[in-house]
């Protein structure tokens, strides 16, 4: 059997870094192929090709994100279960999280088929990218299933302590996905519709992985035939941290859609330059990501065991890596912006850059909102109060659509630079009183607390 890890005793920053980094280099290898996607369509189709996978990116946070949501959410029992040291229990989570997922995927799968024309009309995806849009996205969109593979196996390995799996795995399909891209595209000319093709194929490879690693590695997961018994009662508990956890996202996305929605108004160029903006900030964010899942499964085997105590401790740890690292993402932005959006934008199309080097730095200004975002809401979300931060996302979505609707109009492309970091201000003037609130709550259910570990 592998090594789980306890995130129950030992010191918390320790543990926070010995679990964030291994998350991180996957989710840097992660967002690495889905780069290599944009690099090949930007400097291989132009600037066209771009625009229209750029023009689905907020639909696919939309559909995407509800399934990353969900499964993230299915997770979190599983980790308090650890915490418990119930297995039996821990099993029947894992159990009943594999119907769950079919039946998800399933449904999202048929509907967001059905209705991909539909959407990109309702987003006014301009008529000149609108097939290269439709392509791209449909792709996508087949590949849900896989999406739920690939996410539900991970956060099982990762709810158990075990970070680091999972980023080996994501290199070998990080490298088959750079493959498949330059197969498809260069070679097969399949086009945008080769690119979504590569990123489905690579995270079913990152999916039939994971799965070997588990059923070989963790004693734990072997499930038997009463764990996938289906029970009414788990199944009820997955949802009600999976559903909101998911809606969090879609919610969220849902303020990105009217976002792009104005930003398509604006014209090509105005679509490519946040396209290209927006691929960086992705890369960018990823530490901000990996510190979010650590707090997660961090709170979630902490209150599993009751060690309220260490769930304060373990925040301010993780906030001061989260400062630290916005400073520096700033540091370099300011220096090497314009160098970055190169590498989705020709060096002849110089108000591209401009536009893209503008969209960052207004961006990365507001990182520190951001990294308190990520850290908070999922850390309540480990304690078990995903409703709480499905409000979260209602702010960020009032936010972004606020400013689509009212001031992209009046102030233009400036306006949509600005419309995340207003988001993540105003979803943190919730958060940090819904944590406290948290935290409150669960000291009256723990009394008796310990020591932190030094």
């Amino acid at each position: 059997m592998a090594a789980a890890k306890d995130l129950t005793k030992g010191s918390p920053m320790k543990l926070i870094l010995g679990f964030m980094l291994p998350m991180l280099l996957g989710l840097l290898f992660q967002q690495f192929y889905n780069m290599v996607d944009t690099v090949v369509v930007g400097q291989f189709l132009g600037v066209e090709a771009l625009a229209g996978v750029g023009s689905t990116g907020s639909v696919n946070f939309l559909v995407l994100g509800f399934c990353i949501g969900v499964c993230a959410g299915f997770a979190i029992p599983v980790a308090q279960k650890f915490g418990e040291r119930d297995f039996d229990g821990l099993r029947k989570f894992a159990g009943n999280t594999i119907w769950l997922g079919i039946g998800f995927a399933a449904v999202m799968t048929v509907a967001t088929c059905l209705l991909c024309g539909n959407i990109l009309q309702w987003m006014n995806t301009p008529e000149n990218v609108f097939d290269e849009a439709y392509n791209y996205i449909f792709v996508i969109f087949l590949g849900i299933p896989v999406t739920f593979l690939y996410n539900i196996l991970s956060g099982f390995i990762r709810s158990l302590g075990d970070s680091k799996s999972p980023v080996v795995i994501l290199i070998i399909s990080s490298v088959i996905n750079v493959g498949l891209d330059l197969l498809f595209i260069l070679v097969l000319g399949m086009g945008v519709a080769g690119a979504g093709l590569a990123t489905v194929l690579a995270q079913l490879i990152s999916g039939i992985a994971c799965l070997v690693y588990m059923i070989k590695r963790f004693d734990i997961l072997h499930l038997s035939a009463s764990d996938l018994k289906p029970d009414a009662t788990a199944m009820k508990r997955l949802c009600a941290m999976g559903v909101p956890m998911g809606l969090q996202y879609s919610i969220t996305a849902i303020g990105s859609i009217l976002l792009q929605s104005a930003v398509n108004s604006l014209g090509e160029t105005y679509i490519a330059a946040v396209t290209a903006g927006s691929k960086v900030t992705q890369f960018l964010c990823c530490p901000f990501d990996a510190m979010g899942s650590t707090m997660a499964t961090y709170c979630g085997q902490n209150i599993g065991a009751g060690r309220v105590d260490r769930i304060k401790d373990g925040v301010k740890k993780c906030s001061f890596l989260g400062i630290c690292y916005a400073v520096f993402a700033l540091g370099v932005i300011l220096l090497f912006g314009g160098e970055f959006a190169k590498l989705f934008i020709e060096g002849s199309q110089g108000e591209i850059l401009e536009l893209s080097k503008q969209f960052l730095i207004l961006n990365v200004i507001f990182y520190i909102p951001l990294a308190f975002v990520n850290i908070i809401r999922f850390s309540i979300q480990g304690l078990g109060n995903s409703q709480l931060a499905v409000y979260a996302g209602v702010f960020e979505m009032i936010a972004r659509g606020g400013v689509a609707i009212c001031l992209v109009p009046v102030f233009g492309y400036t306006a949509v630079c600005l419309a995340s970091p207003a988001a993540w201000v105003l979803a943190d003037l919730f958060l940090f009183p819904a944590f406290f609130h948290s935290i409150a709550i669960m000291k009256k259910r723990y009394p008796q607390m310990t020591a932190p570990d030094k």
